[in-house]
């Protein structure tokens, strides 16, 4: 643990450094912040899945994480500023989440009494309107890609859960994709039941967890 604490003590001080250099481009400090993001990252996870080695295993990490957060940073330009905005309008009183991540994503949370019923992941008719703008947002915006994310509650095992947050992904995807977003700009995944927001153990929890987050990101050049 003494050395995760000092891992990221030195990337919070290098991030800091980098914050103040006044004659770095914006995309040079963007990357350089992905770069401490990585780290941080990396750090953990060689901790986390370190067997005797833990320092050895959380210095690795930070470096892995730090050249892949250097090399895949993004930026929050003004397009993306803009598409935030958007989608804050387009989605007032839905009760759908739009924020911009810690490494500069834009963060859609589309929650379940939105986006689809229980045990199901056909595209609800309420979700088809905020998919509509986000599809021409995507579209006016061709350099951005997206991440979509399905999740489930704990009901179930993980062989129904599994698959089903991947096919609530796909069904998203496809919906975008029927509304000229390219499909080569699109990932998807499926955590089943493994990230939960919410206490499982609670009706309204479990709702809760029975989501589908969207990314969108501009990658630093």
């Amino acid at each position: 643990m003494k050395k995760i604490i000092i891992t990221l003590s030195a990337v919070s001080l290098a991030m800091g450094g980098l914050s103040g250099c006044a004659n770095m481009t914006e995309t040079q400090r963007d990357t350089g912040m992905g770069a401490g993001i990585g780290a941080i990252a990396g750090g953990l996870i060689g901790a986390a899945t370190a067997g005797g080695n833990k320092g050895k295993s959380a210095a690795t990490g930070a470096a892995v994480g730090a050249a892949l957060g250097a090399a895949g940073g993004y930026l929050w330009s003004q397009n993306m500023q803009k598409q935030k905005a958007e989608m804050e309008q387009a989605t007032a009183g839905t009760g759908i989440g739009v924020s911009q991540t810690a490494d500069n994503q834009l963060k859609v949370d589309i929650p379940s009494d939105i986006s689809f019923d229980v045990g199901r992941y056909d595209i609800k008719p309420n979700m088809r309107p905020v998919l509509d703008r986000l599809a021409t947002t995507l579209n006016q915006h061709p350099v951005t890609t997206v991440t979509i994310i399905g999740h489930t509650d704990s009901t179930g095992s993980d062989a129904v859960n599994d698959p089903l947050s991947i096919n609530r992904a796909a069904a998203t995807r496809d919906y975008l994709v029927m509304r000229g977003v390219s499909a080569q700009r699109i990932a998807i995944d499926g955590r089943g039941s493994r990230q939960p927001i919410a206490d499982n153990s609670t009706a309204s929890g479990r709702a809760m967890n029975r989501r589908v987050e969207i990314f969108v990101a501009e990658a630093a050049r």
